[in-house]
Formats: structure tokens, sequence, C-alpha cells
């Protein structure tokens, strides 16, 4: 799915774009030559630079996002063996002004979700999903032992972004994947396994298996 794509490996007002969210086989060609997870965040970085420009810029180690009103959040990359992290511009989610960041940590892959107003920062599993109305970001965390294998909703408001319902599929699930069908609907497209047969299902907000998230 999206998101897995690199598993291979295991002063500015608001912005006129929409964001400038890449497709796989654009991620696929840039990263065809690519090292790792790392290398290729850094390749897509380059691209949506040019894509979103006034969004931020890169100097050596660290990436400068602008934040809204005024203001610069600084990310510095840390070059250790054993702690090292990066961070990468991803994308810009416009309908709640916020910017989206690929970040690594040793052999760990997450995103770093930056509310350009406030300046606070969120770290999602995988690449968040935004509802039609705005309320809600989905993620969808499931890879078998090295995830948290579960989908969860994070609640979208003025003072943060908090995690509110999760939902853990059958244990046979090796990946997954959640687009928006509507405000009240998800959409789950899912692999099992050890033949990783596809299939889909719908899950509405109100569905009593979500869980309250602690």
């Amino acid at each position: 799915m999206r998101w897995r794509v690199f598993a291979v490996w295991c002063c500015c007002g608001p912005l006129a774009a929409a964001g400038a969210p890449l497709g796989n086989q654009e991620i696929g060609a840039l990263c065809a030559q690519a090292d790792d997870a790392a290398h290729c965040a850094r390749l897509i970085e380059q691209t949506q630079l040019k894509r979103l420009p006034g969004l931020a810029r890169r100097e050596g180690d660290s990436l400068l996002v602008t934040l809204f009103p005024q203001g610069t959040a600084t990310f510095t990359d840390r070059d250790d063996a054993i702690n090292g992290r990066s961070y990468s511009l991803w994308d810009y989610i416009d309908g709640i002004n916020a910017v989206l960041l690929y970040t690594t940590e040793g052999e760990k892959t997450s995103f770093t979700l930056v509310q350009r107003a406030s300046n606070r920062r969120y770290e999602l599993p995988t690449e968040p999903q935004l509802s039609p109305d705005r309320q809600w970001l989905a993620t969808a965390d499931i890879c078998g032992p090295r995830c948290s294998n579960e989908l969860a909703l994070w609640r979208v408001s003025r003072d943060g972004v908090f995690k509110e319902l999760t939902w853990s599929p059958d244990a046979d699930w090796i990946d997954a994947s959640a687009r928006w069908k509507d405000a009240e609907t998800l959409v789950i497209e899912y692999s099992v396994g050890p033949a990783a047969a596809s299939a889909t299902l719908e899950r509405k907000l109100g569905d009593p298996s979500w869980k309250r998230a602690r």
C-alpha cells in the first residue's frame, strides 16, 4: 500500500497549493536507485520543495518549515549509527494547514505532522488521510510484528490532534490502507497471508467495534 513503498528496506500566508501528494509510480521512479528509506525520502523532498515553494527549505542537515502567520520550525537530522534521525518534507495538508514530514529513526519510520499555526508536532505511524469534513485523520498501521496492527482515528482541532478511536483487525492481515468514502465512512483495503490476497471493507465512524484510545 502507499506508505509501504519504503518497506523494501526493513513568511507566508496559507499556501496556494492544496498539497502535492506523490503517486506510487512517481515514488517508485524517484526511489529506484535509493540506498534506504531516508535516502528515498530525501529524493522525494527535492521534488516537493519545488512543488510547494515557500513552505520549507533545506539548509544542510536542517529542514526549515515556514509557520503561519510567522516563524520557522527547524528539524535537524541526527547522524548517528545507533540513534540517528532524519526528517524530509513529504506533503502539505491544506485542509488543516499542516506539514507532513517523513521521519526515520534507526530502522523505524513514521510521519511527523506539524500544525503551522501553533508549531505543535505529532508522530503518526503511517501517512494520514484527512476526512472530507476535516475533522479526522485516519492511519492504518498494519504490517505484522513491526507494527501496532491497528486502524486509528485522530480528532483534529485548533487545540491539537488527538488519537481518539482504534480498531484492530484479524491477526492474519499483513498490510492495509484506509481512504475516506465520505465524512462518515472509511474504505479499508487489506491483504491477508500467506497468499497476500487483497480485499476491501467499509467501516462507519459510528460502528460499535471502535474502541476509545487510551
